[in-house]
Parts: structure tokens; sequence; C-alpha cells
């Protein structure tokens, strides 16, 4: 399964939790895993909470302080080197437990997609294994 997103800034966080239980729901497994993976060395996805949007700008601000744009070897061939080295470090892909048909994620946390060389279109797959 795997899904379209359009970016729309440089570097952004989305929550794309609706989008992966829904997913989920379409295949009724009471017990298994539910895998996502972003098929971009420019993109990555984490949980991070759900409720606060400022979490997600402190996230983003500390990856800018500690990984700042222009200093990379990479930059020469296309400007991106900060966005390869975030992306590597956050990581392609994230499995999450899945118990009655629901993402077992808590109260306050959601799915989130970063975004460290947009405005692009992306993809993100979804795989499901069902345990039981």
């Amino acid at each position: 399964m795997q899904f379209n997103l359009k970016t729309t800034k440089r570097e952004e966080i989305i929550n794309i939790t609706s989008q992966i239980q829904a997913l989920v729901s379409r295949h009724s497994i009471k017990e298994g895993l539910c895998n996502i993976f972003i098929p971009h060395a420019t993109a990555a996805v984490t949980i991070n909470e759900n409720c606060d949007e400022k979490v997600c700008e402190d996230f983003l601000e500390y990856l800018r302080k500690q990984i700042p744009k222009n200093c990379w070897k990479h930059d020469v061939v296309d400007g991106n080197g900060d966005a390869h080295v975030k992306a590597s470090i956050i990581k392609p892909s994230i499995t999450i437990p899945i118990q009655h048909n629901r993402l077992m994620l808590g109260k306050w946390q959601g799915i989130m997609f970063c975004e460290f060389n947009g405005p692009r279109d992306r993809t993100i797959i979804v795989n499901c294994l069902n345990t039981k």
C-alpha cells in the first residue's frame, strides 16, 4: 500500500497518522505490525507529539542548528547536503504494533513525515503484517 503526499516547504513536518490508520483499518488486522517506509534520500519518518505543533517546530529548529545548510561536500552537487544528513539521522522507516485493527500509539503520539528538501511530491509506503 502507498499514498502520495505533496509538501509545501523546504523543511516541514506533516502528521500522517490518520492516513496510516485508514490504511490499517481497511485490512482488519487483529494483531500485527505496520511498517512505514519513505523511499526518498532527503525525507524521513518519526513518531512525536501530535497535539502541540510547537514540538515539531522545536524539532526542526534543533535540526537546523545542529545540521546547518551550505557547509557539506555534497552541496556542490545540488545544495542539499544538510537534507541528506537530517534524513539519515531521523531514518526512513518505523514499525508500529497493531492491536484490534488500531495502531498502538500512545495518547500524545503521532506519525510524522519529515520533509528536508521540499517542496516535493513524496511517496509513503505502508506494509502491514498480521501476526495472529
